[in-house]
């Protein structure tokens, strides 16, 4: 007889629990067993003793007699220091990326590169010309106070307006218009 140690489902819809069993490779999963050697409650946290409940005694006594645990059942008695953890076999080559989308990964780490790069320069590139700028603004400040009296008369005559928002334009065209309607009939 091939004797099996797997996971028998129990518990309701959406609220699984499962009975660590001894049975018959050929018998159904939540069929019958030989005898139940422990429990695991999925809905309970990771560190809770709870979780995972193993008789070992009779876990090492049917391990002698020939039984196969399953991957699942095997990582549980990894765990408890009975067995081994299960080999991780590789990923078959059909779960592998295909060329294309390889491809693609590689193109879009090219650009973020390529836009830290650009991103580096831009911070570096700041700081060289302000050096050169603070040189030039104390040499345009004698010029302005030697301007010709023509072009301090003009700066006067125009006074400094700020820039307007777009609110602001707004506004004021509806105004502009009454007023050039007003010049036309009067």
């Amino acid at each position: 007889m091939a004797l099996s140690m797997r996971l028998s489902r129990g518990g309701r819809k959406s609220r699984p629990f499962y009975r660590i069993v001894v049975a018959d490779k050929r018998m159904p999963r939540d069929g019958r067993y030989i005898e139940r050697l422990g429990t695991y409650n999925p809905l309970l946290a990771n560190d809770d003793e709870q979780r995972v409940v193993l008789n070992q005694e009779r876990i090492k006594y049917w391990l002698g007699e020939g039984a196969k645990p399953s991957t699942r059942v095997q990582t549980f008695l990894a765990k408890a220091g009975i067995m081994d953890m299960p080999e991780i076999r590789e990923t078959p080559k059909k779960s592998a990326p295909s060329e294309k989308t390889l491809e693609r990964i590689r193109e879009k780490e090219e650009k973020t590169k390529a836009a830290e790069e650009a991103a580096k320069a831009e911070a570096e590139k700041p700081a060289e010309p302000e050096a050169p700028v603070a040189e030039e603004a104390p040499a345009e400040e004698p010029k302005a106070e030697e301007a010709k009296p023509e072009e301090k008369a003009k700066a006067e005559e125009k006074p400094a307006e700020e820039p307007k928002t777009e609110e602001a334009k707004a506004e004021e065209a509806p105004a502009e218009k009454a007023k050039e309607e007003e010049k036309k009939e009067g």
